[in-house]
Parts: C-alpha cells; structure tokens; sequence
C-alpha cells in the first residue's frame, strides 16, 4: 500500500512541476507583452508637443522633422512590427492543464 502512495505522490510532484513550468513561461511571455504595450504607450505619449508648439507661433512656420528623426522612427516601427509578430506565433502554443 505505501508503495502505490509514493507513486502517487510522485504523480502529484510531476504535475504540480509542469503546472509551475508553464506558468512561470505564461509570467515571462506577459512580462514583455506588457514592456512592449508600455514602451508604445511611452512613444504615443505627446511630451515634446507643447514646445514645438510654442515654437512654431514665432513664425507661423510648422517646423519639419529632421531626416534623421524620421529614419529612427520608421527603425522603431519595423523593430515593433517584427516583435509583434514574433508574440502572435509563440502564443499559439501554451496549453497549461491544472489538474
């Protein structure tokens, strides 16, 4: 009889192993979900647009972005596109059964 309790303790041990495997992956994965959300929330946020504002009545002039302003931000949206790519395929592919 002690012999079928120790298996199924080992049973227990195993899946209680597997279920803390996949969440800790589930942790991780949402960790830089939320590190990408915060970072396009950081790129949305309007800061500077007051001072281009206050800027531009001098002269009634809408200031132009400079060329390499404009080739950082495209490299920014190609490194977002790439990376949100990548979550869509990864995510597919956790299943967690707790018993």
């Amino acid at each position: 009889m002690s012999n079928n309790r120790v298996e199924q303790l080992e049973s227990t041990v195993s899946e209680l192993e597997s279920t803390v495997t996949g969440l800790t992956e589930e942790l991780i994965e949402a960790k830089e979900r939320i590190r990408v959300l915060e970072a396009e929330l950081d790129a949305d946020t309007p800061t500077r647009v007051p001072e281009r504002r206050a800027e531009s009545t001098d002269g009634d002039e809408t200031p132009e972005a400079e060329p390499d302003d404009v080739a950082e931000a495209a490299a920014d949206a190609d490194g977002e596109a790439d990376t949100s790519s990548d979550e869509t395929e990864d995510s597919g592919s956790d299943d967690i059964i707790v018993a």
